[in-house]
């Protein structure tokens, strides 16, 4: 596909999030560019033609008035440029709330600026151990492992911001807003007319949305089906994982990639783990090649401490340490030290560390933590280079500071990567 206007324009709600999807398309042949803030003209022209363009953004962590404000203007962005699916970029296990990272908040908004009356939503990601069988998610706790039904998930039922308590995507979106929801169970994907035929049902009851099920990778192309002829005639939103561009991708005609091999790090590599899940705790413990240097909550809000750390871990990797700073987990006198000033203080003090030393290599865990952290960088743009893992790729920062421009970087959710993925930023990977 080669035209002016972009077939995808995805929005998505954390950063970590934002890269799976720019990794998704570029290996599917998209030509993909991930901006990190909205871009303009100018920068738009000088990125050439792309097939999908994508924004990152931090509305998973925002309340409803905020995320008005941050996606009003993608909504005139994607009328502008003239795309085919509005693609907002939720996590894979979707958890949010009414007034936290409300996705029925966003489809509400985001559908005036599509033509079709309803949203299409994507339950599931197979490629991350994400699916979604007759609107239930389910959730595997990390590569490989055990999948639990989301209500019942180790980690994500307990999350610390939005807990998810509610299997069943159509009453967990019923609470955000999205009343009228229909699902399509995967048992429908039959022939092409079969399909077309069960989806032309539930839109002619006038839902909010249709909700499709995702069990397995080999239904996406009977989902791009359904969604990209729907899209031609009236453009569409799409709600879910990257699993929405994979299938999109399907129909699109392009030559898909081919796997890229991680090099050695040229220097020192710094990795910033604010997640506090099991998974990347797991992965801590695997990290044989890191200097530990443990960040206290208290002290990394406070601006004198935080630039304390900074110069300490500036000393480390100057003299050619590797270095994993880890939040540790807050106890009962951390807990005046709200979650997002966290996450900000942990983006405030990888800008300091990043103008102390510059380093070739740097890895970020945590959604809420990737988020500010690259925001507080002096950076627009992000392209894909290579596939540390399932759902943690690394990509190539772009700059308009020397110093920043062509550094790569890994954003890796809680959820994210295999034990070693930090071994393998440090060693590489085949």
């Amino acid at each position: 596909m080669s035209v002016a206007a972009p077939a995808i324009l995805y929005y998505a709600d954390d950063f970590t999030g934002a890269t799976d999807t720019l990794a998704t398309a570029t290996r599917a042949g998209l030509r993909a560019l991930l901006f990190l803030k909205q871009p303009d003209a100018a920068r738009l022209a000088r990125a050439g033609l792309l097939d999908c363009v994508g924004i990152a953004g931090a509305a998973r962590a925002m309340n409803p008035d905020e995320m008005r404000a941050e996606l009003r203007p993608v909504g005139e962005l994607f009328e502008t440029l003239g795309a085919r699916v509005l693609h907002y970029k939720t996590c894979s296990t979707f958890d949010s709330a009414p007034e936290v990272g409300s996705i029925g908040a966003a489809a509400r908004l985001l559908r005036r600026a599509v033509a079709q009356p309803w949203a299409a939503i994507v339950g599931g990601q197979p490629a991350l151990g994400r699916y979604c069988l007759f609107g239930h998610l389910f959730a595997s706790a990390g590569a490989g492992s055990e999948v639990h039904r989301i209500d019942r998930h180790p980690t994500m039922s307990r999350h610390p911001v939005t807990p998810m308590h509610e299997s069943d995507l159509r009453r967990h979106l019923a609470l955000q807003g999205l009343a009228e929801v229909r699902s399509l169970p995967y048992t429908a994907y039959g022939t092409p007319g079969g399909t077309h035929d069960a989806l032309q049902a539930l839109v002619d009851e006038r839902p909010d949305a249709v909700l499709f099920d995702l069990a397995d990778d080999s239904q996406l192309e009977a989902l791009g089906a359904a969604l990209w002829p729907r899209a031609c005639e009236r453009s569409l939103l799409a709600v879910g994982p990257s699993s929405v561009v994979q299938a999109v991708a399907t129909q699109l005609a392009m030559r898909p990639q081919a796997p890229a091999a991680v090099a050695p790090a040229r220097g020192p590599v710094l990795v910033l783990a604010g997640s506090l899940s099991p998974v990347t705790e797991g992965q801590m413990r695997a990290a044989r090649s890191y200097e530990i240097v443990w960040l206290e909550p208290l002290q990394l809000v406070d601006g004198a401490g935080c630039a304390a750390v900074a110069r300490r871990i500036a000393d480390l990797l100057s003299s050619g340490l590797h270095v994993l700073a880890c939040t540790r987990r807050p106890d009962a006198a951390d807990d005046a030290v709200e979650a997002r000033a966290l996450a900000r203080a942990g983006g405030a003090l990888l800008a300091q560390v990043l103008a102390l030393v510059p380093l070739a290599r740097i890895g970020v865990a945590g959604g809420d933590t990737s988020s500010h952290a690259v925001q507080a960088l002096d950076a627009w743009g992000l392209s894909y280079l290579a596939a540390l893992g399932p759902g943690t790729a690394l990509c190539r920062l772009h700059s308009d500071a020397p110093a920043l421009d062509g550094m790569e970087l890994m954003l890796k959710g809680g959820q994210m990567g295999g034990e070693d993925v930090f071994e393998r930023l440090v060693h590489g990977a085949a």
